[in-house]
């Protein structure tokens, strides 16, 4: 299983190619996995909201996760994502990534629980998990899934490998306070990067890490050293990366690869492709950026 020591490790929620009569497309996945070993991406991170995790079958989701594990050979490393609040249901789908390649799930922290279930729900899935743990706090909403004192205990549970913030970095900096330093503490938004750095994020999961690998793990590295104005430096070129492409979602994180030459990067039915403004404001930042001539 090839996860670095050494920090920072960068890795990228993988977007789900499809053809153009929506199937997925598995071939097409297998030769963007070869182009993305050709950057310093740490590691793929398969079946996740980026991915179109909720517009895929498991079944589908299951050969997404082995067609990556196969395509990087042991050149990278393979992370699954769970996003289930029964304890069953996480372990089961645990067993099943394993079985095809992963080398890590990411278990979302159930949203509407007490922080007692929160303890008890991860207490089992880490005991009983074929694979080590990732533990992302993203809810989508806001709102805290649970106190940083109970997902520092979380982070602090054997087989937990390590955790993703969620988006609010005065809460996710309590959050730092509570979980074990032996633990990755992943910052989740390349808008973010320099800022994550700065409250002891040690890594980054993120779809801009598809994007601009590079730039993403030149930010980490340099506020690993404490480095933070030159890292300030290099954050205003990942911010406004961010702040362009995201406004369009994962549609426009796909249309940025499309224009990079990934294959099979339009989304899955009925969300539409982004119109032709919005393809020329990703084009000129990308442009502007030095990602495309």
């Amino acid at each position: 299983m090839p996860i670095p020591e050494e920090n920072p490790i960068v890795v990228a929620p993988t977007p789900t190619p499809f053809t153009e009569d929506d199937a997925v497309d598995y071939d097409a996945l297998e030769r963007n996995i070869g182009r993305w070993l050709e950057t310093p991406l740490s590691g793929f991170v398969l079946t996740t909201a980026n991915g179109e995790e909720l517009a895929l079958s498991e079944a589908e989701r299951i050969e997404i996760v082995r067609v990556a594990s196969r395509a990087h050979g042991g050149r990278r490393f393979t992370v699954a994502g769970i996003d289930s609040p029964s304890t069953r249901e996480t372990l089961r789908l645990a067993d099943e990534y394993a079985a095809v390649g992963a080398d890590l799930v990411r278990v979302r922290v159930p949203r509407g629980l007490s922080d007692s279930a929160v303890e008890a729900y991860f207490q089992t899935v880490t005991r009983r998990s074929a694979l080590p743990v990732v533990v992302i706090h993203q809810t989508f909403s806001g709102v805290p899934a649970a106190s940083p004192e109970t997902l520092g205990a979380v982070c602090a549970m054997d087989n937990v490998f390590g955790y993703i913030t969620d988006h609010d970095i005065r809460f996710e900096a309590y959050v730092r306070a509570e979980a074990p330093d032996s633990r990755r503490f992943w910052i989740c938004n390349g808008g973010l990067l320099a800022y994550g750095a700065l409250m002891g994020a040690n890594g980054a999961c993120m779809w801009l890490g598809n994007i601009a690998p590079r730039l993403c793990l030149d930010i980490m590295a340099l506020g690993l050293q404490e480095k933070f104005v030159e890292a300030r430096r290099l954050q205003e070129s990942a911010s406004l990366l961010d702040r362009t492409i995201i406004r369009y979602g994962t549609p426009g994180v796909k249309e940025a690869l499309r224009l990079l030459g990934f294959e099979g990067m339009r989304p899955r039915l009925p969300t539409p492709s982004v119109d032709d403004e919005a393809i020329s404001r990703i084009r000129a930042v990308l442009k502007s950026e030095m990602l495309l001539q």
